[in-house]
């Protein structure tokens, strides 16, 4: 088994989405639980697709299947705080993705979670693995770190 990860810094994300907690992200425990950091990491990275016109995901042609993901927990995080995602692109191939996100409360310096999220590109119709797109390879290269 590898050794645990060390929480990132800031600096080391490309992009940043501010994402509000709501009250129904806590548990029982008076945190965020984990399943939701999951939905954030899918909603930082898939709006700022749309938002750089790399991502239609009514009319495209070309969607992305989540085929890995992995997140380790560092600090609590809790409604009522704001959580900034940072993004950024580990590995891109012919027709996959490893995004890297990064949760800060906001204002923080150190994550208080960090995991990935790896997508396969595939035809809408046939499901197929596809060419990564030209427009999705831009907004790509400029989250590659």
């Amino acid at each position: 088994m590898s050794a645990r990860p060390s929480p990132e810094l800031r600096s080391s994300y490309r992009a940043f989405r501010s994402i509000p907690t709501r009250w129904a992200d806590n548990d029982m425990y008076g945190h965020v639980n984990n399943v939701v950091y999951y939905g954030w990491f899918d909603t930082a990275v898939n709006a700022l697709l749309i938002e750089r016109g790399a991502l239609d995901i009514h009319h495209g042609t070309t969607i992305g299947f989540v085929v890995e993901t992995q997140c380790n927990y560092f600090a609590p995080l809790a409604f009522p705080q704001t959580v900034e995602a940072g993004i950024r692109v580990a590995y891109a191939g012919s027709s996959s993705v490893r995004y890297e996100i990064a949760l800060f409360a906001e204002g923080a310096e150190t994550a208080a979670a960090q995991g990935h999220f790896v997508h396969v590109y595939v035809d809408r119709e046939t499901q197929r693995p596809v060419r990564l797109p030209a427009a999705l390879q831009a907004v790509l290269d400029d989250l590659r770190v």
